[in-house]
């Protein structure tokens, strides 16, 4: 799943990330499970709300420890483009660099997440890092699962 790159300390990883505000989110889950339109949705949803919103990088994100922070960046190869589902891939606004702040797991559509997830979800490991955690099974959309992000990050998520 990760590889480092020859002399480099980078995990390359399958993932999507974006900033809001200050908080860097990695989304992660396998082909076709909706990284990139959720990341769409998330930018527009917290432009909608006035915040700093913007790609990290789509399909290819490298990871980095730095002063017991993940550091989030886009695969150099890709920079600013992202996958626009029936559109195709399309240049947009982004960010080098974010501090890690909530990792997004998409599962696959076997799997299925509780309602109300149990405590010990809400969190994973990255490299040494604890970071706090969500996960979504296919019963939602990118829509509502943009919402459910900015509310776990404290943000206002009314309705569009």
């Amino acid at each position: 799943m990760s590889e480092a790159a020859p002399g480099d300390d980078a995990l390359n990883v399958h993932a999507t990330a974006v900033i809001l505000g200050e908080s860097g989110i990695l989304i992660r889950g396998g082909s076709g499970r909706g990284k990139s339109a959720l990341a769409l949705a998330l930018i527009e949803l917290g432009a909608d709300r006035g915040l700093f919103a913007r790609l990290i990088g789509d399909d290819r994100v490298q990871i980095r420890l730095r002063g017991g922070r993940l550091l989030l960046s886009g695969a150099p190869n890709v920079l600013g483009l992202i996958e626009r589902r029936g559109s195709g891939i399309e240049p947009v606004a982004f960010e080098p660099v974010a501090v890690a702040h909530l990792v997004v797991d998409l599962l696959d559509a076997s799997a299925s997440v509780g309602r109300l997830p149990e405590e010990d979800e809400g969190n994973c490991e990255i490299s040494g890092v604890r970071l706090s955690r969500t996960a979504f099974d296919g019963s939602s959309g990118p829509d509502e699962r943009a919402r459910a992000i900015l509310a776990k990050l404290g943000k206002p998520a009314t309705t569009l």
